[in-house]
């Protein structure tokens, strides 16, 4: 007996230290993590508050859908059972039409001119007002997109490393730290990070809703502007994309107007992200902000000053890594700001030459624009059909390299944390990564954004079976359910009755009755109230402490 209990101890001793082994091997032992934390404790106090905080916005569910897609991407021979990137919005339909201009350029290709190197000038160092032939290109395709209806001024062109830096800067030529920009939702995720995380200015949602196609109305408008107030935030301006992103819209001459009417009464900025001016491939035409002002004869006002354009070649040409985005503004204390500012993210002289000779090309512009809008029409319609045939609908479009896509009807609950519980089923069991609207800051569950040109035509067509099979196993799920519940309500139909007479007793033995069944009947709600809430309470430790609840059961 002696040695049994002896072999006990000794068997309760291995185990405690199996499992305070196994619940600190990533950090070692108590002292070690005491010290490590002491150490970082230091550390942080060395860094700067922005180095330390977590305000970047990389823990948005849009950029999470990144990372689980890099841990598993799919790969049609290598790995056919990964995820497929369906939240980047990319344009990769019309590569072929760069290459074949390429291989007919070599001179530009390779840096030359007239046959001659022009290597060593384009490695040496070159100011951060650029290349005056790329600029000049530049104004001129951005006019020929918008069927050169409005003209651009090269001097009034500034040059930076991608829309990314281009949107920032402008919050640091517009807005102190503490101000604040009214954004319409839903909007791009990435803005929190653009547009906060550096300068500090504040986002206040202009809340849309699916009841008119989530456009900006006078009264969204105002109720931003007065919840800023009630903040105290000073508002510095508004920042639309046009056409939106995630929406895949172009925003009307309606709602144009209305901006501009809503910045002259406030005196305050407006900047419009046109970064998919050239995605346009069905509908109504673009119409950028700048032709609005134009047609209103405001460029003699200070309304002309106050309006600003962020473009880049991400989208349009489908080069988002070349890093060629561009601010153009009226006004020349912004345009010698950004200037400056652009030394912090310059574009490299080699990428501005190779650019500005095939922007120059109007042969190749032309023809570029024309077949890449009937490629984007064509996948997107076929986005569109795939959807349809899973029992998907979305938002009618006509613009953007995605769809915004509803699926309310697949949540359990009209909630964000049911939109977050289908959005996860997806990318880990669908193996599709799609950005969830909560990520967009969408007002209501539901709604996705799912992105059709950075993929090969045979890649959607799977992605659309992936979803389709979902959606059908998900339809037969909830009808079982449906099922099990009417059969259990049936059953208590069934069983559940009783007869009870009245007229074989006194008043006041009725009324004692009816307490004593009231009594009962409460003492059952509480009952299972109770045990909802102990289930629940369990639940919550054992996710809390796996290893170490063993610990004292056993010492």
């Amino acid at each position: 007996m002696i040695i049994f209990f002896s072999w006990l101890v000794l068997l309760q001793i291995m185990l405690s230290h199996f499992c305070l082994k196994a619940s600190y091997s990533l950090c070692g032992s108590l002292k070690e993590i005491d010290i490590y934390q002491n150490q970082r404790a230091k550390e942080m106090g060395l860094l700067s508050r922005k180095a330390t905080c977590n305000s970047h916005g990389q823990d948005s569910s849009y950029f999470l859908g990144w990372q689980e897609y890099e841990k598993n991407p799919y790969d049609e021979v290598k790995n056919p059972k990964g995820i497929i990137q369906m939240g980047l919005a990319e344009n990769q339909l019309s590569f072929d039409l760069l290459e074949f201009w390429l291989a007919k350029n070599p001179d530009a290709a390779g840096f030359k001119r007239d046959g001659q190197s022009i290597f060593r000038e384009l490695a040496l160092f070159q100011d951060y007002h650029g290349l005056p032939a790329l600029k000049k290109a530049l104004v001129d395709f951005m006019a020929e997109i918008r069927g050169n209806k409005v003209t651009f001024d090269p001097n009034h062109i500034v040059l930076t490393a991608g829309a990314t830096s281009a949107n920032e800067t402008l919050m640091f030529c517009l807005a102190e730290q503490g101000d604040a920009f009214l954004l319409p939702t839903p909007y791009y995720p990435g803005f929190d990070r653009d547009l906060k995380w550096r300068t500090g200015v504040e986002i206040v949602p202009i809340q849309c809703t699916s009841s008119n196609r989530f456009q900006i109305t006078k009264s969204v408008l105002e109720e931003a502007y007065q919840q800023a107030q009630k903040k105290n935030l000073r508002v510095k301006g508004v920042l639309v994309t046009n056409p939106s992103n995630p929406l895949g819209t172009t925003m009307t001459r309606a709602e144009l107007d209305l901006l501009i009417n809503f910045i002259t009464d406030k005196e305050i900025h407006l900047i419009s992200d046109e970064i998919y001016s050239g995605t346009v491939f069905s509908s109504r035409a673009f119409v950028s902000i700048m032709e609005v002002l134009k047609d209103r004869n405001l460029e003699s006002t200070d309304v002309w000053d106050r309006v600003h354009i962020v473009y880049s070649l991400s989208k349009d040409l489908g080069l988002p890594g070349f890093r060629v985005g561009a601010i153009y503004s009226n006004d020349p204390i912004v345009v010698a700001a950004a200037t400056k500012m652009s030394s912090f993210g310059l574009v490299s002289s080699q990428t501005q030459y190779l650019l500005s000779a095939m922007l120059s090309d109007k042969e190749f512009t032309k023809g570029y624009i024309s077949k890449n809008h009937k490629r984007l029409q064509n996948r997107q319609s076929e986005l569109v059909s795939g959807l349809k045939k899973a029992g998907i609908s979305c938002l009618e479009s006509n613009a953007g390299l995605f769809c915004w896509v509803d699926m309310r009807h697949l949540l359990s609950s009209n909630t964000f944390e049911a939109e977050m519980e289908l959005w996860k089923r997806i990318v880990y069991d669908v193996k599709l990564n799609i950005s969830p609207g909560s990520s967009c800051h969408c007002t209501e569950p539901g709604w996705f954004r799912v992105c059709f040109a950075n993929m090969p035509e045979d890649t959607l067509t799977l992605a659309m079976q992936r979803l389709k099979s979902f959606v059908s196993s998900f339809t037969i799920n909830n009808q079982s359910d449906k099922d099990s519940k009417n059969a259990r309500r049936r059953s208590r139909n069934k069983w559940g009755w009783f007869r009870v007479c009245f007229a074989n007793m006194s008043e006041d033995t009725l009324r004692l009755a009816m307490q004593r069944l009231k009594s009962f009947d409460s003492s059952i709600t509480i009952n299972n109230q109770n045990d909802k809430d102990l289930k629940n309470a369990k639940r919550r430790s054992r996710n809390k402490w796996v290893f170490p609840a063993i610990v004292p059961i056993l010492a």
